[in-house]
């Protein structure tokens, strides 16, 4: 069955946001990928491994830059594989901005205790759309990257 036939199969079959994760899977992602992680895009590359297959898997999300890590919003919920998988291994390579780091400590987070680390303007943005989990990335100490940053939109 073709990527197109598959998509138009789920569309006829389940709830509008699983036809948009179908979407973004098949065709999105592959083309985000492409771009994802360089200096000047939005998206950053998460490398993580299959819990069960061991396969490596490199899927494209938004991560803010807190304090000592990242903060991932999670639009499709906590059950993804991608999350289920960083969350097992307990690790995971970020790429973001054209660095790589190296992640561990993941921890979903509700709204009301990710949104303060966020960059105002992605909260506001966040929270209109009504993404209500997130997840937490620490930087593995000794990293480039791992003493705090100060955001541009903090001041001293």
């Amino acid at each position: 069955m073709t990527v197109r036939n598959r998509v138009l199969a789920t569309v006829r079959q389940h709830s509008g946001k699983d036809a948009l994760r179908t979407f973004n899977k098949h065709i999105l992602n592959p083309a985000m990928l492409r771009i994802a992680g360089r200096r000047f895009c939005y998206a950053g590359v998460v490398r993580h491994t299959g819990r069960r297959s061991g396969t490596a898997y490199a899927t494209p999300v938004v991560a803010d830059r807190t304090e000592n890590g990242f903060l991932v919003p999670l639009p499709y919920g906590t059950r993804t594989d991608w999350v289920r998988n960083v969350c097992a291994a307990g690790h995971a390579v970020l790429e973001v901005k054209g660095d790589t780091y190296r992640v561990t400590a993941p921890e979903i987070l509700g709204a009301a205790a990710a949104l303060p680390q966020a960059r105002p303007s992605h909260a506001r943005v966040w929270r209109r759309l009504g993404i209500e989990h997130y997840l937490s990335l620490t930087i593995e100490a000794g990293e480039p990257g791992s003493a705090p940053e100060k955001r541009p939109d903090q001041h001293e």
